[in-house]
């Protein structure tokens, strides 16, 4: 998944139109905290690597087919670094697929 897909602001700011348009995405629900994976056969943590993942952050999750659903009553953020996440789930014969946002 390409990261950044949305346009941001130079740090010294931009003309209003460039303001207009960014602002506008946001309200619009288009932010650049997005991020997927899918955990591996056998395993029951996987690492997700993103810039945005903090100490403080807050990891939500989306199932993607039935067998990710299922386990999401049984999977949680292990540990937070900077830059990453370890999410713990159990140990399954079949791969399961999530989205998640990173808040904070």
């Amino acid at each position: 998944m390409s990261r950044d897909m949305y346009r941001k602001l130079a740090w010294t700011g931009g003309d209003p139109r460039e303001v207009a348009e960014i602002v506008n995405n946001l309200v619009e629900g288009k932010s650049n905290n997005t991020g997927d994976f899918s955990t591996t056969q056998s395993a029951t943590t996987t690492t997700i690597y993103n810039e945005r993942i903090g100490y403080n952050s807050v990891i939500l999750f989306t199932p993607m087919d039935d067998k990710a659903a299922s386990e999401m009553a049984k999977m949680y953020v292990q540990t937070l670094n900077q830059g990453s996440a370890v999410i713990h789930h159990d140990s399954n014969a079949h791969v399961c697929t999530f989205k998640y946002i990173v808040v904070g």
